[in-house]
């Protein structure tokens, strides 16, 4: 999948992937994608959870060699 950024989130734990998720976001133009990688499990949820509450889309979640990678659109 195309995106415009990319945040590592890898050895951060709850609620830090979230937080630093959210200030990447914000100097991002509605409608660019984010890239997220994080290795806290609790990210899975708390990833849907966040892009459910700030409107943002969460284009998809995967995991891939033991790390999670989010799509996330910007609203």
């Amino acid at each position: 999948m195309n995106f415009d950024k990319e945040f590592d989130a890898s050895g951060l734990s709850c609620p830090l992937p979230i937080v630093k998720t959210k200030k990447s976001l914000a100097d991002m133009a509605s409608g660019q994608v984010l890239r997220v990688v994080a290795t806290d499990p609790g990210s899975v949820c708390d990833m849907a959870a966040f892009a459910e509450s700030t409107g943002n889309a969460l284009l998809s979640s995967s995991e891939e060699g033991g790390k999670y990678v989010f799509f996330l659109r910007k609203a």
